[in-house]
């Protein structure tokens, strides 16, 4: 297979060696290497390029700063059975929100429906790509994440930022694919802000708020000082959705959990929720595979608006992405191996070829 420049391709398992060869190099012990590496590129699979392998080289950064715990297991500070706390002494998120994932789908199993939230964890990436642990077993799983040491989404009126864009993700199984959700109390991602200012380029729209409060299509506003914000979810006219959306997060994860914003953290990290359904404990799998497929359909098949192809249910396009890239490799976005070649060079770790390369 040949590559244009315009798409350059990357066998999945060559991605996740090499980044499993960076973590296990920078440091961090048993398991977590090929946790960490296995979420990162799920997350590109799924075509969520902000929260992949993009965030490797950042993570890499904070292993070698001290900022992320390399080694080690999480402190135990409740455990009744279906709900767990977790103290995360600030390992790394990837692997501690799949080993907290694990462990509700183990004890969902028992009784019915299993919670673990998690304080003082570090960023946990694409939360979309945990979810498919839960449904390709029959369970419906809910995730949310916060990070209580930023701020740069504003309250709905408001124009001084007080949350980040807290992501939350529901992952549904149906009698076909799963529906999987992943939105956030924000317009947009501090992620997708980021890498447009990078780029010189602007938002679709005015998702942001300046430092006086005006909405603006620049995301440099989120960079002045004093710096503007981002948007809640609904936008100038109706961001009370996502205001309440934002509400119902930072309860879930800071809240829950017994560490947030009140502690006034300043290092980066993340507080979670993770809650597993076992469909089995109410009216039954099949009844609830039943019903949810017939909702999914229901949707497929709706007659499209004038200009939209077709509608998609939440998840459709990413598993199609998901499924192309296993077969004929991923195109991850433009400069995310060049970012990651700095810390390939100080831990001696080959970067992996491209297909056709």
């Amino acid at each position: 297979m040949s590559n244009t420049s315009s798409e350059i391709r990357y066998r999945v398992g060559d991605l996740i060696e090499y980044a499993t060869a960076l973590f296990t190099a920078a440091g961090t012990d048993g398991d977590k290497p090929a946790t960490i590496a296995a979420g990162l590129v799920e997350a590109d699979l799924l075509g969520h390029t902000t929260h992949g392998l993009q965030l490797a080289s950042t993570y890499l950064g904070e292993l070698e700063s001290g900022g992320m715990t390399s080694r080690g297991e999480p402190e135990v500070v409740v455990d009744r059975g279906a709900t767990v706390t977790w103290g995360g002494r600030r390992l790394p998120g990837v692997w501690l929100a799949t080993k907290a994932v694990d462990l509700a789908v183990e004890r969902a199993s028992t009784y019915g429906v299993a919670t673990v939230v998690i304080r003082q964890s570090h960023h946990i990436a694409c939360l979309a790509a945990f979810l498919q642990r839960a449904t390709d077993r029959g369970l419906m799983i809910t995730i949310a994440s916060s990070d209580p040491a930023v701020a740069s989404v504003a309250p709905f009126g408001g124009r001084k930022a007080v949350f980040t864009p807290d992501p939350f993700a529901v992952g549904i199984p149906t009698d076909g694919d799963p529906i999987l959700i992943d939105i956030s109390a924000s317009i947009t991602t501090n992620g997708m802000a980021g890498r447009l200012r990078r780029g010189g380029k602007k938002f679709p729209g005015e998702w942001a708020l300046d430092a006086s409060g005006t909405p603006t299509d620049d995301p440099n506003a989120l960079f002045t000082n004093p710096p503007g914000s981002l948007l809640p979810l609904g936008g100038a006219e109706y961001g009370h959705k996502g205001f309440g959306l934002a509400l119902m997060v930072e309860a879930l994860t800071q809240g829950l959990s017994g560490f947030g914003r009140a502690e006034a953290p300043t290092q980066w990290g993340a507080s979670v929720f993770i809650q597993v359904t076992d469909p089995a404990a109410f009216g039954g799998l099949d009844a609830f595979r039943r019903e949810t497929g017939w909702l999914a359909n229901a949707c497929r098949d709706n007659p499209p608006v004038p200009g939209v192809e077709a509608v998609r249910v939440p998840g459709q396009r990413g598993l199609a992405n998901k499924k192309r890239a296993l077969a004929e490799g991923v195109a991850l976005y433009p400069g995310i191996i060049d970012a990651l070649e700095p810390h390939a060079t100080r831990l001696r770790v080959t970067p992996p070829r491209p297909i056709g390369g």
